[in-house]
């Protein structure tokens, strides 16, 4: 999960540094790159690409685009580890579709860890006069519909092979991401061509690492550190952009990430009683 979330990181890093390219442009990069290694895992392995959950699987697939597309906005708008920590609160809107398409049921203490993080988004936008509105509202969107993404993959369970729900993904975005540049196409010059390569590379290898992960250790160990993502992005920020991040900047980052490792724990205890 360490590996994973370094690779994330790299990754908005690389999208906060391609700031002059066009934003479906870098979705329509960062999923060729990813659609490159799933297509040869699924033609390797001999894997159907249709996939049998076809509506889910398009579904899943349109709000996920759409939740990369808005959140790689953001970061033009936001520091990286502020965008990364409010994105991050997309745990809350899953927990609010599920219950309303899954039937499922939130303890009252879990609506309570759920508010800690609310009020730590609040006390970045309140408090912090670097938060710009637009970013803020364009990542609470991307959390929205990341949100959507996790109840329907919950949905859609194990009757699917996850590269096969990741391939729907990429394949999505990239036509789109293409589709949508074809008039507003920025000719990447020198280095930058690099960095575009790098988005998918990185891209897949935090996937990847990040399904090991949870594969190989239970989900309360695992997912409280997928928050390093926040600390390593932060750092990335501050050294390579000279980005500033007030009291009150950390103060909401801890609240939102607080609240959500409070809620993995507690979720954990009732999974074991």
């Amino acid at each position: 999960m360490l590996i994973s979330t370094l690779a994330f990181a790299c990754m908005n890093s690389t999208v906060k540094y391609l700031k002059g390219i066009p934003t479906f442009e870098i979705v329509f990069f960062r999923s060729l790159g990813s659609l490159f290694f799933t297509v040869g895992f699924l033609l390797k392995n001999k894997i159907p690409m249709i996939g049998k959950n076809n509506k889910s699987l398009i579904l899943r697939a349109i709000a996920g685009t759409t939740s990369m597309s808005l959140f790689f906005m953001s970061i033009k708008y936001l520091s990286i580890g502020t965008a990364v920590s409010i994105r991050y609160i997309a745990p809350i809107f899953s927990a609010i579709f599920a219950v309303f398409l899954l039937k499922e049921k939130i303890k009252p203490l879990q609506w309570g860890f759920f508010v800690i993080s609310l009020v730590g988004v609040f006390v970045l936008k309140g408090f912090d006069h670097q938060i710009n509105t637009t970013g803020l509202i364009l990542v609470l969107l991307a959390s929205v519909l990341s949100g959507l993404v996790y109840v329907i993959i919950n949905k859609i369970g194990k009757s699917e092979h996850p590269l096969v729900v990741v391939n729907y993904f990429m394949m999505f975005a990239t036509v789109l991401g293409g589709i949508l540049s074809i008039n507003n196409w920025t000719t990447p010059k020198g280095i930058e061509w690099l960095f575009l390569l790098l988005l998918g590379i990185l891209g897949y290898v935090g996937q990847v690492f990040m399904t090991k992960a949870f594969q190989t250790a239970s989900t309360n160990i695992v997912a409280p550190i997928k928050y390093f993502e926040v600390i390593y992005t932060a750092t990335f920020g501050v050294f390579l952009f000279g980005e500033i991040y007030t009291f009150y900047s950390f103060l909401g980052i801890a609240l939102i990430i607080g609240g959500l490792i409070l809620n993995i724990w507690y979720k954990s205890k009732l999974d074991n009683s």
